[in-house]
């Protein structure tokens, strides 16, 4: 099969794009309530939306903030990490984060860095075999 993989940025007037996969990785939240979130993260100026198209189909998708932290300087802390349910396991996530990575290299970013959830075993493997370490532990107080 020849395929045609492409590495693109997504702006907000995309967002209709980006729920189908967005919901994949939360589908507890409806179509709206994904809709509000992305409008509301794009409308940071350090916000960036990266995906990975196969034969012009979205089937990989992560953003991320660039930041600035004492213990690395320039990053970009990718979060949303989701590969097409129907996609994974096919190398599009390691190719996706080459892109990512190189993209950051190219920012002047000294680090990626990002969370997962301690439930996803799978995900904790593929980040390790990419280079991820485990740093520390994330906490969080919700106020509502």
């Amino acid at each position: 099969m020849n395929e045609a993989i492409e590495f693109s940025f997504f702006s907000r007037n995309e967002i209709s794009e980006l729920i189908p996969l967005a919901h994949q990785l939360n589908p507890k939240l409806s179509e709206k309530e994904l809709e509000a979130f992305l409008s509301q993260m794009f409308e940071f100026s350090n916000y960036y939306c990266f995906g990975l198209m196969l034969n012009k189909k979205l089937i990989a998708l992560s953003s991320g903030w660039m930041t600035v932290r004492f213990y690395s300087g320039k990053q970009l802390e990718v979060d949303n990490v989701i590969v097409d349910q129907e996609n994974q396991s096919n190398g599009y996530g390691k190719i996706l984060f080459q892109h990512i990575e190189n993209w950051a290299k190219e920012q002047g970013c000294n680090s990626v860095e990002l969370n997962t959830y301690l439930e996803n075993r799978r995900s904790h493997k593929f980040y390790h075999q990419n280079g991820f370490s485990i740093l520390g532990f994330h906490f969080c107080k919700f106020l509502k």
